[in-house]
C-alpha cells in the first residue's frame, strides 16, 4: 500500500523524471519487496540487506538541506492568570458536582495524601481514590475534566474569597467564625456564617464555622478531625473551602480552544522590516515526535523501528518529502470544483479506525492537503447529534452545557434497560387557579371591560393585539384579557393600601378587570354592628344590589379613606359613610343581625381556603398569585403594569385548558425542586436495620424503594406512571389526615400507586406505633386493593382511638406481621427521614416520582386537590411519555412502575434541555464513517454531518476523537459535500487543543501543558495567528517577540504564549416601568475592599452589558453618581444574592459563560429624569482598567482624547510614529486610548515608557464581541468592527468627545482645532474621499451603482480620521442603530466589504455625518499633489493601482516620517537597555 501511494505521488509530478526521482522510485520498489523465502538462502543476501542498501542509496542522494534539521513550526499555549491549582482539589470539586456526600467521602479518603510522589504517581493515586466512588465512565469524565483543568476556576474562586478575608499571618489553614479568623484551635467559638461545602449531618440550627485549608495537607487532617468532633457533639455546622497557603509558581495550562494559522493576503505588503533579535524556540516542542506518521506513503514510525541506525537520514528524508508536499501552487477553478468530494472520498477510503484521524489531518492542514483528498441542512452545512440532542457547533464550547450532556448521560446508566430512546421533554406548565367560579365571586367583580359603558369607545376586535404600537403603550381593548383578584381581610392594616392601588387602576381606565374577595368571620352569631369585616361585606353587597358594583367599590374606598395611616377599619367608619351616602336608610337593617346582605360571606372564606395560596392578603393576576414582596403598593403597581404590557393571554382561553386546576399550592409549583437519587441498584431492604444504618443516601433510597409495597385503586396488571410516597407519623392525627387525603385521591385515579413511610414523633415502641404497625402488616399481607380498604379504615380517627383504648387490631387488619417483635422497618424509616429526607421527628412530606415536597409545616393543608395537581404535573410533563417507552420493554407491571418512577426522578432532576431528534437515514453504506460500539455495554448514539473542508470539520474531528476515547459510542459521520466550488474552501491551518486525560513526561512529571502544534508548515505564505476561544474568555498575547500578525516561516520559528486575562460576566438589564433597557446605566464590579475594579455601560441592544472578572466572589452594584441616584435594583436572576439585596453577589467559579438578568426601577423622585441628558457629568475615574488619574472638570475639558488601534508589528510601528506626530504638533494635553485586544506584548511593554518620556496619558480599553452580534471570522474585519460598533460602550460617560486617528497617519497640525470643531448636531464627523486625482476615477466605486443611488448626491466618507461627539452619539442611540443595521447587513457575505467605512456611510440617512474640511485628511491615492501643502494629516492609503508597500510609500510621501521612525527606534533601544 505504501509503495503504490508513493509511486502514485511520483507520477503526479509535472517535472521530468530526474536522476533523483528515478532513484527514489527504484528505492521505493526495493523497499516494498516482501520477505520471499527464495531469497533467504544462506548463499544469497536477505531481503533486509537489499532494502537497507536501497535505502542508503536513496538517502545518500538526498539534496543537501540547509540550516536546521527540524522543520519550521508554530506552537501556541494558553495559561491562566492565576496560579496552578492542585489536581486533588479539582477532583474534589468534580465529585462535589456529583453529590456533596461524594465530596466528603473523597475528603475523608485523602486527608493526608501529600507526600514524596512524582506528578504521575500523585495523579494515579487521586484517580485510584476517586475510582472507589465513581463508575468507569464517570472516572473517564474525571480524567477529562482534570485534563481540561475545568475545575481550576472553582478552586481559585475559593482562594480569592480566602484572600479577601484576608488570611491571618503564619497560618497554612485557618478558621473563619463570623469574621473572626484564627488558626488557634482554642479560640474556636461558633457564629452563623454562609458557606459552600457543608458537612452532612451538621445540625442546621448551630453556627457555621468555615475551614480554609488544602485537602491532603498534614494541617488539614488536624483541623478536619477537630471539626468532625464539633459536628458530632452538635456544636457547629462544618463548612470547607479550599485555601492554598503557598500557591504554585506555575500557571494552569488550558485546553478546549482552537488556534488558527490563516494564510494572509499579500496583495499589499504589510510586513515590518525590523529584525527581531534572539531566538525563542522551545526545542522540546520542535522535535521529531510528529503525530503524523505517514508522509507520501512512507510509514516513518515503522522505518525508524526497522532501521534505528538510519534515524538521522530518515529524518532528512521526511523533511524533504514534507517540504515537497507543502508547496502551495495556486489552483485553477476547474481543479477546485470537486475538492470537497475528493476529500470526502479520501476519508471514506481509510479504515474506520483511522478515518477520524484522516479527517482531522485533511481538514486542519487543508491548504497543503487538498490534492489528496433530511435534516434541513444545505450542502456544506454541518451538525452534531448526541443521543438525538442537537449540539450547536457555532456557539457551544467544550466547557458549555451541550458537551456536558455526555457527563450528564453517564448518570443515566443505572437503568438495566436501554433508555436512550426515551423522548422525554421536561417542560414547565402554567397551572392557573380557576378563580372565575361564578358561584363564588361573580357578583364581586368591580368592572367588566366587555359590557361596561365606560369602555364603550374601545375597540372590541382581538385583531387590535396585532396592531403595532409605540413601546410602553397599553392596548385598550374591550376584552377581559387582564384580571386582578384581591383576596383580603378588610380589618387587616394593608387592606387600605391594596384597595387604593386597585382604585387607581380603575379610575385611570387601565384595561384590567378587578375582582374582590372579602375573607371575614363566618360565625353566624357575629353581625356587622360588632365586626368591621362583616359590616363592610354587608355594606358592599347592599350598595351593589341597590346601585352597582362600581358604586359599591367607590363607597368602600371612602370608608378606608377615613382610616388613619397604619390603622384598622372600624365599624364606625362603615356606619359614618353609609349614613352620609344613604341618609334615609336604617343602617341597622343593613349591618345588624337581621341583615339579608350576607351573600358570599361563607363562600369567600371557603374560596380562600380552597385556593391554598397562603396568608392574607393575596393578589392574583390571571390566576397566578404574586410573591409576598410584590404586595408593597409601589411594587404592586409596577409589576401589574409590566404584566399588562407583556401579557396577551385571553382568560377565557386559559380557563378552558386542561392544565387549569381547582387549587394552587406554591410548594408544588415552586421551581426550586429536590429529587431523591434512586439510581443505585442493590438488594438491600429496610427490615435489616443494622445493615441499613450504614448505607449511604443513595443506597438507603434504593433499599426503601426495594421494600415498598403499594396501594392501588384496582388489582390489575397496569403500569402506573405516578408513584406517591406519603411521609408522616401515622399514629398522629396530622399524619393520618395526610394519608387519608392521599387515599381519597388514589381512589379517583388508576394512574396512581401509594406507598407509605412512617416518621415517628418519638422513638418507636409497641405503645406508640399501633397504627403504623397495623398499616405495615396490611401492606405486607394484603393485595393492593384490600390493603387500600383496610388502611382507609385505619386512617380514620375513630379507628385510631379504638386502637389506643385496646381494641383488637384484627378488626381492621389480618396476618401475623402486626404481632412481630421487631421494629426494624420503623427504625429504618426514622433514620431515612432524618438522614436522607432531612425531616424532623414527626414532620410530614410527600414524595412524587422521587420529588420531595416538604417538610410540610404544622397545620399546613395538603389535601386531595394538591395530590390532583401533583398527578397532573407528572402526567403532562413526563409520566405518560416515560410509561409509553417502558411498555415497549415488556417488563412486569410492578417493575415497570418502579422503572417509570426512577427514570422520571432522574430526568426531572436534570436541567431542562432541548428536544431530541430521531434520525432515519436511507443509506449509509458509501457516505459515512461508521464506528461501532462495544457490544453488551450502554452506548451513546452520535451522528455527525459535516463537509470535510469547512471550519466545522476542523473543530469536529478532534472533538469526536476525544469523545470516542471517553465513552462507548455508536458513531456515524456523514459527508455533506458542496459541489462546484469556485474558491479554496479553507485558507487556514487549524489545531483544536483537547486531550482526554492529563499527559506526563517520561520522568513522571507533568508535560509542559496542552499545546497547539503546527509542524512541517509551508514556508512561503505569510500567516496570521488567531485564537478561537469560548465566548466568555478574554485572552491576550503575553510572551513572544515575533509578529503574530505577520508570520513568515522562512525567517522564524514561533512559540506564542497567551494568557486568559479575564472571564466575562455578561448580563441584560431592563427598566421594569417601561420594559426598555436603561441606556447609559453603569454597573461596577469589585470586592468589599475594592468596590470599583471594573465598570461598564448598558446598551440599548437587548439591555446588554459585560464586565471583566476572574474566578471568585464579586459585588455588582449601580455606579455611584447619576446611575444610583436615578435608579435602584428591582430584581435579579442568575446571581448568588437574596432576592431583596441591593448589592448583588456574583460568584464566578468555572469556565462556562455566566449571564445574569437585572431589572431596575427609577426612584420615585427621579421618575422624570434621564441618564443621558445634555448635562450629564459622571465622576468617573475608573472604567476599563488602564492608567487612570483623578482630574477635575476643567482638566477633562482640556485633554484631547485620541482613539486608535493596531495589529501586527508594522502597524504598531506606524502607531508609535502617529503618536509622536500628534505630540510634536499638539500643545494641548493628550490622552491616547488603545484597543488592547490585538496589541503585541512588545507594544504593551513599551507604551508606559513612551508615556513617561513624552508626557502623555494613555488607557487600554477592551471589549469582547457580544455573542448575539453576528461574528466576523477574519481578523482584519473584526478590527474594523471595533472601530465603529462599540464606541458608546468603550469609553466612560466622562469622555465627551474623542478623535479617531488611523495608525498609519501623520499629523501636521494641532488636533485641538478638530476637537473643538462644531459638528452642527451630527454625532460624528468624517472626511470625504478626495476626488482631485483624476487617474483614479476608475477605482471610485461610490460614484456608480448602489452607492451612487444610496448617497443621493452626498459624499462617501473615509474612516481613517473622524471625530465623535459621544454625548450626542449616545443621546440619539447611534451605537444601537449602527449595531442593528450591521446585524441585518452582515448576514450577506457580499455586503459591508469595508465594514468600518461602509456602515456609517450606509446609515447616513439615520445617523447623519458632518463632512470635515478636505484638508483634514490628504491621501496620495485619491488627492492630487497640489492639495498636499494644505494637508493637516497625511494618511498612507493603499493604492489599488500600484500596490506599493506601505513602508516604501511612507518614506517617499512624508518627509518627516524617517526622522520620526529613527526617534522611536532610539526610544525602543533605550527602553530595552
Amino acid at each position: 500500500m505504501a509503495t503504490s501511494l508513493s509511486v502514485s505521488a511520483l507520477i503526479q509530478y509535472r517535472s521530468p523524471l530526474t536522476l533523483f526521482s528515478f532513484l527514489l522510485l527504484l528505492s521505493l520498489v526495493l523497499l516494498s519487496f516482501p520477505p520471499l523465502s527464495k531469497l533467504n538462502s544462506p548463499s544469497s543476501p536477505g531481503p533486509r540487506m537489499w532494502q537497507q542498501c536501497a535505502l542508503l542509496l536513496f538517502l545518500s542522494l538526498l539534496p543537501v538541506v540547509s540550516g536546521e534539521a527540524d522543520s519550521k513550526a508554530v506552537t501556541t499555549s494558553l495559561t491562566t492568570k492565576w496560579a496552578s491549582t492542585p489536581l486533588l482539589l479539582e477532583a474534589s470539586e468534580f465529585l462535589a458536582e456529583e453529590s456533596q456526600e461524594m465530596f466528603w467521602d473523597f475528603v475523608e479518603a485523602n486527608q493526608n495524601i501529600k507526600g514524596e510522589h512524582d506528578d504521575q504517581a500523585y495523579y494515579d493515586l487521586i484517580v485510584k481514590r476517586a475510582s472507589a466512588l465513581l463508575s468507569t465512565v464517570q472516572l473517564n469524565m474525571l480524567k477529562f475534566a482534570l485534563s481540561l483543568r475545568a475545575y481550576s476556576a472553582t478552586v481559585h474562586s475559593f482562594q480569592q474569597i480566602a484572600t479577601n478575608e484576608p488570611p491571618p499571618s503564619g497560618c497554612s489553614a485557618f478558621f473563619n467564625v463570623h469574621g473572626e479568623k484564627s488558626c488557634d484551635t482554642e479560640k474556636l467559638t461558633p457564629y452563623l456564617f454562609k458557606s459552600d461545602h457543608r458537612f452532612p449531618g451538621s445540625n442546621p440550627d448551630t453556627p457555621v464555622i468555615i475551614l480554609y485549608a488544602e485537602i491532603g495537607s498534614s494541617d488539614f487532617t488536624m483541623f478536619h478531625q477537630l471539626m468532625l468532633s464539633k459536628v458530632n457533639k452538635g456544636l457547629a455546622t462544618y463548612v470547607l473551602r479550599h485555601y492554598l497557603a503557598s500557591p504554585s509558581s506555575r500557571r494552569v495550562y488550558l485546553s478546549g480552544y482552537g488556534v488558527e494559522l490563516a494564510i494572509k493576503n499579500q496583495e499589499y505588503k504589510a510586513k515590518d522590516d525590523t529584525q527581531v533579535q534572539g531566538a525563542e524556540v522551545n526545542a522540546t516542542l520542535m522535535g521529531e515526535n510528529d503525530p503524523v506518521d505517514e508522509v507520501q506513503g512512507f510509514l516513518f514510525g515503522k522505518l525508524k523501528t526497522l532501521y534505528p541506525e538510519l534515524k538521522e537520514q530518515l529524518k532528512e528524508l521526511r523533511k524533504h518529502l514534507v517540504e515537497s508536499t507543502n508547496e502551495m501552487a495556486p489552483l485553477k477553478v476547474w481543479q477546485m470544483q470537486d475538492l470537497s468530494f475528493q476529500t470526502a472520498a479520501r476519508i471514506l477510503a481509510a479504515p474506520s479506525s483511522d478515518a477520524l484521524n484522516v479527517m482531522r489531518d485533511l481538514s486542519q492542514n487543508f491548504p497543503t492537503k487538498f490534492f489528496k483528498g433530511t435534516l434541513g441542512l444545505q450542502p456544506g452545512d454541518s451538525a452534531l447529534f448526541i443521543n438525538g440532542l442537537h449540539i450547536d457547533l457555532d456557539t457551544q464550547d467544550i466547557f458549555s452545557k451541550s458537551v456536558e450532556i455526555v457527563a450528564c448521560c453517564v448518570f443515566y446508566i443505572f437503568v438495566q434497560y436501554t433508555v436512550k430512546a426515551l423522548n422525554v421533554y421536561i417542560t414547565q406548565l402554567l397551572f392557573c387557579m380557576d378563580h372565575f367560579d361564578d358561584n363564588l365571586i361573580s357578583s364581586q367583580w368591580i368592572n367588566n371591560l366587555e359590557t361596561d359603558s365606560r369602555y364603550g369607545s374601545w375597540p372590541y376586535n382581538v385583531q387590535e393585539l396585532l396592531r403595532p404600537t409605540f413601546p410602553g403603550v397599553i392596548r385598550q381593548i374591550r376584552k377581559n384579557f387582564h384580571n386582578l383578584v384581591v383576596i383580603l381581610d378588610p380589618t387587616h392594616e394593608s387592606s387600605a393600601e391594596l384597595l387604593n392601588v386597585a382604585e387607581m387602576f380603575y379610575s385611570n381606565n387601565i384595561p384590567l378587570r378587578i375582582g374582590l374577595v372579602f375573607v371575614v368571620s363566618d360565625v353566624d352569631e357575629i353581625d356587622g354592628m360588632e365586626d368591621a369585616g362583616v359590616a363592610l361585606l354587608r355594606a358592599f353587597n347592599y350598595i351593589t344590589e341597590e346601585l352597582d358594583a362600581p358604586a359599591a367599590f367607590d363607597t368602600i374606598i371612602s370608608m378606608f379613606n377615613r382610616v388613619p395611616s397604619g390603622g384598622k377599619l372600624s365599624v364606625g367608619d362603615v356606619v359614618k359613610v353609609l349614613e352620609k351616602k344613604f341618609p334615609y336608610v336604617e343602617v341597622g337593617s343593613i349591618l345588624g343581625p337581621d341583615s339579608t346582605y350576607d351573600d358570599n360571606r361563607k363562600e369567600g372564606r371557603g374560596y380562600y381556603l380552597q385556593t391554598g395560596v397562603g396568608p392574607l392578603p393575596v393578589v392574583m393576576y390571571n390566576g397566578m398569585p404574586y410573591q409576598r414582596e410584590q404586595l408593597d403598593p409601589e411594587e404592586l403597581e409596577t409589576v401589574t403594569m409590566h404584566k399588562i404590557l407583556e401579557t396577551t393571554n385571553v382568560v377565557d382561553f386559559i380557563m378552558t385548558q386542561p392544565n387549569v386546576v381547582p387549587r394552587i399550592n406554591p410548594r408544588i409549583l415552586s421551581t426550586a425542586r429536590m429529587y431523591l437519587d434512586l439510581s443505585n441498584t442493590n438488594n438491600h431492604f429496610i427490615d435489616e436495620y443494622a445493615r441499613f444504618l450504614f448505607l449511604d443516601s443513595r443506597e438507603k433510597s434504593t433499599a426503601v424503594a426495594n421494600s415498598m409495597n403499594y396501594m392501588t385503586k384496582k388489582d390489575d396488571g397496569y403500569i402506573r406512571p405516578v408513584t406517591f410516597w406519603v411521609v408522616g407519623d401515622f399514629d398522629q392525627p396530622s399524619g393520618r389526615q395526610l394519608l387519608y387525603d392521599a387515599i381519597r385521591h388514589m381512589k379517583t385515579s388508576n394512574n396512581v400507586r401509594l406507598g407509605l413511610i412512617n416518621n415517628p414523633s418519638d422513638s418507636p415502641s409497641e405503645e406508640n406505633s399501633h397504627v403504623a404497625r397495623a398499616i405495615w402488616a396490611s401492606m405486607q399481607t394484603q393485595t393492593a386493593n384490600n390493603a387500600k380498604n383496610y388502611i382507609t379504615k385505619l386512617a380514620k380517627e375513630e379507628t385510631a382511638k379504638a386502637l389506643e383504648t385496646g381494641a383488637d387490631v384484627t378488626q381492621f387488619t389480618v396476618g401475623s406481621a402486626f404481632e412481630g417483635p421487631k421494629f426494624d422497618f420503623l427504625l429504618s424509616h426514622a433514620v431515612y427521614c432524618r438522614d436522607v429526607l432531612k425531616l424532623g421527628k414527626g414532620q410530614r412530606a410527600v414524595i412524587s416520582n422521587g420529588r420531595l415536597i416538604g417538610p410540610l409545616e404544622e397545620g399546613e393543608v395538603f389535601n386531595q386537590d394538591d395530590f390532583l395537581l401533583l398527578e397532573s404535573i407528572i402526567l403532562k410533563t413526563s409520566g405518560e411519555r416515560i410509561k409509553s417507552k417502558v411498555q415497549q420493554f415488556g417488563v412486569e407491571e410492578d417493575r415497570a412502575s418502579d422503572l417509570v418512577m426512577k427514570i422520571d426522578s432522574l430526568l426531572s432532576s436534570q436541567p431542562k434541555g432541548e428536544a431530541r431528534i430521531e434520525h432515519a437515514f436511507a443509506d449509509d453504506r458509501y457516505s459515512a464513517i461508521k464506528i461501532r460500539p462495544t457490544e453488551g455495554e450502554v452506548y451513546f448514539d452520535m451522528v455527525a454531518v459535516v463537509d470535510p473542508v469547512t471550519r466545522d470539520a476542523q473543530k469536529l474531528a478532534p472533538l469526536l476523537l476525544v469523545l470516542k476515547k471517553l465513552v462507548n459510542v455508536n458513531l456515524r459521520v456523514f459527508m455533506n459535500c458542496q459541489s462546484k466550488l469556485s474558491d479554496l474552501p479553507l485558507k487556514s491551518f487549524y489545531r483544536y487543543v483537547l486531550e482526554p486525560e492529563v499527559l506526563f513526561q517520561t520522568d513522571g512529571s507533568f508535560s509542559p501543558g496542552p499545546l497547539a502544534k503546527f509542524l512541517d508548515m509551508p514556508q512561503t505564505p505569510l500567516f496570521t495567528l488567531n485564537l478561537n476561544t469560548p465566548e466568555s474568555w478574554m485572552v491576550e498575547s503575553i510572551r513572544t517577540r515575533y509578529d503574530l500578525d505577520n508570520i513568515y516561516l522562512e525567517e522564524v520559528i514561533v512559540a506564542a504564549e497567551y494568557e486568559l486575562e479575564h472571564l466575562l460576566l455578561e448580563g441584560h438589564c431592563f427598566d421594569v416601568s417601561t420594559g426598555q433597557p436603561p441606556r447609559g446605566l453603569q454597573f461596577t464590579l469589585g470586592t468589599p475592599s475594592d468596590p470599583v475594579i471594573v465598570d461598564t455601560i448598558v446598551m440599548a441592544n437587548l439591555g446588554y452589558f459585560q464586565l471583566k472578572a476572574n474566578p471568585g466572589a464579586w459585588i455588582l452594584k449601580l455606579r455611584r453618581g447619576r446611575s444610583d441616584e436615578i435608579y435602584k435594583i428591582y430584581s435579579h436572576d442568575g446571581t448568588d444574592s437574596p432576592a431583596d439585596a441591593d448589592d448583588l453577589i456574583v460568584v464566578l467559579n468555572n469556565f462556562k459563560s455566566r449571564i445574569i438578568k437585572v431589572k431596575v426601577q427609577k426612584r420615585p423622585e427621579k421618575f422624570s429624569e434621564e441618564l443621558l441628558s445634555d448635562g450629564t457629568q459622571e465622576n468617573d475615574s475608573r472604567f476599563t482598567g488602564g492608567v487612570k488619574t483623578e482630574e477635575s472638570k476643567q482638566e477633562k475639558d482640556d485633554v484631547i482624547n485620541i482613539f486608535s488601534l493596531a495589529s501586527g508589528h508594522l502597524y504598531e510601528r506606524f502607531l508609535r510614529i502617529m503618536m509622536l506626530s500628534v505630540l510634536k504638533n499638539t500643545k494641548t494635553p493628550v490622552k491616547f486610548w488603545f484597543l488592547k485586544n490585538y496589541l503585541s506584548p512588545a507594544f504593551k511593554e513599551f507604551i508606559p515608557y513612551m508615556a513617561e518620556q513624552y508626557g502623555f496619558q494613555y488607557e487600554l480599553v477592551q471589549y469582547k464581541w457580544p455573542r448575539w452580534l453576528h461574528q466576523q471570522t477574519e481578523k482584519q474585519r473584526i478590527i474594523w468592527g471595533y472601530k465603529i460598533l462599540f464606541l458608546d460602550v468603550l469609553f466612560p460617560l466622562s469622555v465627551d468627545k474623542f478623535l479617531f486617528v488611523d495608525a498609519d497617519q501623520i499629523v501636521r497640525t494641532d488636533l485641538k482645532e478638530l476637537r473643538d470643531l462644531d459638528l452642527e448636531g451630527a454625532p460624528y464627523g468624517y472626511t470625504p474621499f478626495c476626488e482631485s486625482r483624476r487617474e483614479m476615477d476608475g477605482f471610485r466605486f461610490w460614484k456608480s451603482g448602489y452607492w451612487a443611488s444610496h448617497l443621493a448626491g452626498r459624499k462617501y466618507h473615509i474612516s481613517a480620521l473622524y471625530v465623535v461627539d459621544l454625548k450626542r452619539f449616545r443621546k440619539i442611540a447611534a451605537g444601537d442603530r449602527l449595531r442593528g443595521q450591521y446585524q441585518g447587513l452582515s448576514q450577506d457575505p457580499n455586503s459591508l466589504s469595508n465594514l468600518d467605512q461602509d456602515l456609517p456611510n450606509n446609515m447616513i440617512h439615520q445617523v447623519p455625518i458632518k463632512s470635515l474640511p478636505q484638508e483634514w485628511l490628504w491621501c496620495e491615492t485619491w488627492c492630487d499633489d497640489n492639495s498636499k501643502k494644505k494637508a493637516k494629516t497625511i494618511d498612507l492609503c493603499n493604492n489599488p493601482q500600484t500596490k506599493e508597500p506601505k513602508l516604501q510609500a511612507a518614506v517617499r510621501i512624508v518627509a518627516e516620517w524617517s526622522d520620526y521612525d529613527q526617534e522611536i527606534k532610539l526610544a525602543v533601544l533605550s527602553h530595552q537597555g
